[in-house]
């Protein structure tokens, strides 16, 4: 497979983890959209009994990054009735660290977002550009660094074996696995800050960022990859699990190469990714956001997407009810369950009418 920003090629590196049979591809089931949906539920259901079987891992921990502005009609995709345009997600980075059968300690650093330079993404620095900068520091606040969370933590860089997103949707890696020319922006050339990290990607996504579409443009920074080599990147294709109690399930839609964490703990299971921004668009019916309970009724939905890009939305559809089957219920209130979004929608004088039911706020375990 060729990189698809430059002329290297993907190098076929060595197989991590073990490939999860009873979850292929959601979008590769026999039938439409309909069919794949009834298979992603059985599915579901079969791999959800699976999983508890491979432990527990040795701790997650949950770091708070930067919450910022984001429209309510992306977030809450034609369901919110709330008269805010924006409202305010907090990105969070989860810690995940491992034992392998054989002694060798993992870390697994899940969204860790470089914020300072995701704010260049097309979108969000044309926002910025519009907006006044006092209502900008109003609405955005940094709560840490990736790497100041880590020192806290007393986890070194180059102990980090994994970095991961659901998707590559604003990231900029440069300064996290290093580039091989200088860059003008950075002023140098940056060392790799993870030396011993490799990022794992779906190789869906890495086909679909050769060429973008149109649909996809205002969300990737294509140039921040241009001399990034391809000896970064961990290329896999479909779900796996990586070790004990932690998974990446493939879940296409709102990317192509979309991809989820699947989390045992010791409160069950757990799902995350940016599918959806808000426990409770899994259950609306449960929602008190304006208009949520009764767009799922009208509509006969029973989630509510995060879609700020369209690529294939009834795969997305599936994609969540795939999470919505794996994840359990919530042990402070059943009527939600453990998913927590890796952007979660946080409430803010701001954004009146778009203040959360539900809240997770984290994920700790060991």
């Amino acid at each position: 497979m060729r990189f698809p920003w430059g002329t290297a090629e993907v190098v076929d590196l060595p197989s991590i983890g073990d490939r999860i049979d009873t979850l292929t591809d959601p979008s590769e089931a026999d039938g439409g959209p309909g069919a794949r949906l009834r298979a992603v539920r059985a599915r579901g259901r079969a791999f959800r009994r699976e999983f508890p079987s491979t432990g527990t891992p040795d701790s997650v921990v949950t770091c708070d990054l930067v919450t910022l502005p984001y429209p309510t009609r992306f977030g809450l995709f034609r369901a919110s009735r709330a008269l805010a345009p924006f409202l305010s997600i907090t990105n969070r980075m989860l810690v995940i660290r491992w034992t392998e059968s054989g002694g060798r300690r993992r870390v697994l650093l899940f969204e860790p977002s470089d914020h300072e330079l995701g704010r260049y993404t097309p979108y969000f620095d044309d926002l910025s550009q519009r907006t006044p900068a006092v209502v900008e520091r109003r609405m955005v606040q940094v709560h840490g660094t990736v790497l100041g969370h880590l020192a806290r933590l007393g986890v070194g860089p180059e102990d980090v074996d994994y970095l991961m997103f659901d998707h590559l949707h604003t990231q900029d890696l440069r300064r996290w696995v290093g580039t091989t020319a200088h860059q003008d922006d950075l002023d140098g050339r940056p060392r790799a800050a993870f030396p011993n990290a490799k990022v794992i990607v779906q190789r869906d996504e890495l086909a679909g960022m050769a060429e973008l579409h149109p649909l996809q443009r205002p969300w990737y920074q294509p140039a921040a990859y241009r001399d990034v080599s391809p000896e970064a990147f961990l290329p896999i294709e479909g779900s796996v699990v990586l070790g004990p109690g932690v998974a990446v399930v493939k879940t296409p839609g709102h990317v192509f190469g979309n991809q989820s964490l699947v989390l045992n703990t010791s409160t069950g299971i757990w799902v995350s990714s940016e599918n959806v921004i808000a426990a409770e668009a899994l259950t609306p019916e449960h929602s008190k956001l304006p208009g949520l309970a009764k767009w799922a009724r009208s509509w006969q939905q029973e989630i509510v997407l995060n879609a700020n890009t369209i690529e294939s939305t009834a795969d997305q559809y599936n994609s969540i009810i795939l999470e919505k089957t794996l994840a359990d219920r919530s042990q402070s209130d059943p009527r939600f369950l453990q998913f927590f979004p890796s952007s979660e929608l946080t409430a803010a004088w701001t954004n009146p009418g778009t203040s959360p039911t539900f809240v997770h706020r984290g994920i700790t375990h060991g």
